[in-house]
């Protein structure tokens, strides 16, 4: 790939850019363990939630939870193993998308939202959600096929 740099002992130097997308990414995939920490405990307080939503999230099915793990954890461990210049980072950002799948699924199609959460800025939070992640999927590709990852 061009403009990477050979070190002294013949691998692919890491680029300035691989330190800034995998620290942002994983404090921002921070944020998401610790929501579905705070779900999973029954810690929804924590959050500012107000305790007529606390139901919603609590009542989620075994199967949406286990969608959601995939996409919260697959997106985290990704952004670690992308810092440890690992090319699972490809593999776990993958996982997080089948994750953001299910959840996305059930969320628009299976569960019924309350109005609260059905707003501007919770729609644009989702989106978000996906161009980020998608992003870092094919951010991790693009450096695994230049070596940077091995």
């Amino acid at each position: 790939m061009e403009g990477m740099v050979m070190n002294r002992i013949g691998r692919t130097a890491t680029p300035w850019h691989l330190w800034v997308v995998g620290i942002v990414s994983a404090l921002w995939n921070l944020g998401g363990v610790a929501s579905y920490l705070a779900t999973e405990t029954g810690n929804l307080d924590a959050f500012g939630m107000p305790s007529d939503l606390h139901s919603y999230f609590y009542d989620f099915p075994a199967w949406a939870v286990a969608f959601w793990a995939l996409g919260v954890w697959g997106c985290f461990f990704g952004s670690l193993a992308l810092l440890l210049r690992s090319k699972w980072a490809v593999t776990l950002f993958g996982i997080s998308i089948v994750g953001l799948l299910g959840t996305t699924f059930y969320e628009r199609v299976v569960a019924v939202v309350p109005a609260e959460l059905q707003t501007t800025g919770q729609t644009l939070f989702a989106v978000a959600i996906w161009v980020i992640t998608i992003g870092l999927f094919f951010y991790a590709r693009r450096m695994r096929a230049a070596g940077v990852l091995r």
